[in-house]
Order: structure tokens, then sequence, then C-alpha cells
């Protein structure tokens, strides 16, 4: 889930119902196909070592080394044989009904546009490289793919519950930032940190923020910001850990006993924390003596 900040109250012209359009990969410009090319260049450079196995495998599972910005159609062929899931097309960002809805039911939404050359390092919505390069490629992990359907399952449910900001953390700290004990050491999976040449870099590499074990509840309480790298990773142990935790849980009774606690600080460190590095937060505190 994003900032909804930017989200209409009905689907924009052209769109279905369901807020889905067609791709039309035909209109995309070559300077937009170079646009895409440039960014994968960069990253399947870059992560090696620093990816975790599963995104590595559904790159290459799902061919996303050719050129240009992938055919939708194309892609959810070959990425329904592995674990039932399509692309689908939309303007921008969705409602959270509707978000949930697809991601229920296998279908993931993926802005229908894709960033200038001018903007390669930062783009406020997501576009079809960060949708794409970003997430696609762990919907080909069938333990990870079935996370996110229970993920979307339990969205629909919260909206009722009055838990979406508790289970809007769980998704930033997981799909969109999250990091993996892999056997072979601390990996990147997050779709927000793997599309991202400087937060590939700073999630690992970084001494300024904490890395800490993964701990539902302690997710679910953690504030994080939306417009700077994160000060707080979550590290999973596995993604079959992962996918207990979410469908062993009655989240019913987690909200409730959540609500009456304070959120926790993006930086804070608690006593219960199982911290696999702490942070300096020299980053933080240089970013803000920049900004007054």
């Amino acid at each position: 889930m994003e900032d909804q900040t930017h989200v209409l109250d009905r689907p924009p012209p052209g769109a279905a119902a369901d807020w889905t359009v067609p791709q039309d990969w035909a209109r995309f410009t070559p300077a937009e196909h170079l646009v895409w090319d440039t960014l994968y260049a960069r990253q399947v450079k870059l992560l090696p070592g620093r990816a975790s196995t599963a995104f590595l495998r559904g790159l290459d599972a799902l061919q996303l080394s050719k050129s240009g910005i992938p055919n939708f159609e194309e892609l959810s062929e070959r990425l329904m044989k592995l674990t039932g899931w399509q692309v689908v097309a939309v303007h921008g960002l969705v409602p959270d009904d509707v978000f949930f809805d697809h991601m229920a039911n296998r279908r993931f939404v993926a802005g229908n546009f894709i960033r200038g050359a001018d903007q390669l390092d930062y783009l406020q919505e997501p576009d079809v490289f960060h949708d794409v390069f970003g997430h696609v490629p762990m919907l080909a992990d069938p333990v990870f793919a079935d996370y996110c359907v229970a993920y979307g399952k339990g969205g629909q449910r919260a909206l009722g519950l009055g838990g979406l900001g508790y289970l809007s953390r769980l998704y930033w700290y997981t799909v969109e930032f999250g990091l993996i004990a892999d056997p072979e050491g601390l990996r990147i999976y997050g779709a927000g940190i793997v599309s991202s040449a400087s937060e590939s870099r700073f999630a690992l590499d970084d001494p300024s923020p904490n890395r800490i074990g993964f701990d539902l509840q302690r997710v679910m309480r953690t504030d994080y910001r939306i417009d700077d790298f994160q000060q707080n990773y979550f590290v999973i142990p596995s993604y079959e850990e992962l996918l207990r935790v979410t469908v062993e849980t009655d989240f019913a009774p987690l909200y409730e006993a959540i609500k009456p606690l304070p959120d926790i600080a993006i930086a804070d460190i608690l006593r219960d924390d199982v911290v696999i590095t702490r942070g300096t937060q020299a980053y933080a505190r240089e970013r803000d003596k920049d900004r007054g």
C-alpha cells in the first residue's frame, strides 16, 4: 500500500469499474522504453549479492531482461503458470478496497506510466518500474505469492475492523521495505528497496538504520516515513514464517490490543527487540539538520 493522498474517489475516464485500464503497450515511446532499460540495467548490476534469492529467481523466471517496458499480457501468462497471479494496469493509485480485492484475487495493480528520464531516482507515485520490477518478481515465489493473497484478504477484513492503519504498516515493512535473513546473509526483497539504487545500498550497507527481527505486533505499531530512507528495517527469517504468522493470527483481537498502545517512533529500539544492527541514526540527524 502506498500513500493514498492522490487517490481519486471514482474510476478515472476510460477505466473499468475495478479501476483497471488496457495497458495499450504499443503507445509507449522509444524514450519511455529507454527509461525502463536504463533503470533495469542499473538495478540488475547492483542487486546480485544484495537481493534475495527469491527475487533474483523471479527476475529470471519472468524474463524481465527483455528490452523495454514489459507487455502485461505476456508477463501475466508467465506469472499465471508459476503462481496464478496476473498483472493489471491502472492509471495510478487506487482506493484501499479496490487494492485489497485485486490482491485477494491474485491480481497485482501496476501503474500504466513510467517516470521521466529526469526522475530516475525519485518519484512520488509508483510507476511501472517500481510496480513491475520491484514487486512482480516476488510474486513468482509461491510462498510470497500466497502471503500477498492472505494480506489482501486481511485488508478486506481490516476495513470493517478499524485496523487499516496498522495493517498498512505491515505492508510497508514487508512488501515495500522488507529484509530477509537468507542463508547467504541479510538480503533485500521489498519493492521500495530493490527498485531504488540508493536504498539498495542504504538498507544493507549504511550504519544509520536499525535492522530489527520481525515481530508482527511491533511492526504494526511502528510509524514510517514515505519521503526518505527508512530508519528501521524489519528482518523476516523466511517467507514461510511470514506467511505462517499472517495466516495463523486472528487480527481482530490484535487490533484491539494495539489500539490503546502508543505508536512506536520511527527510529526507536524497544527492550524486547531482537536487534540485528543498532543504527547510528547519523543519516537522519544530518537530514534534519540540513532541513533546518
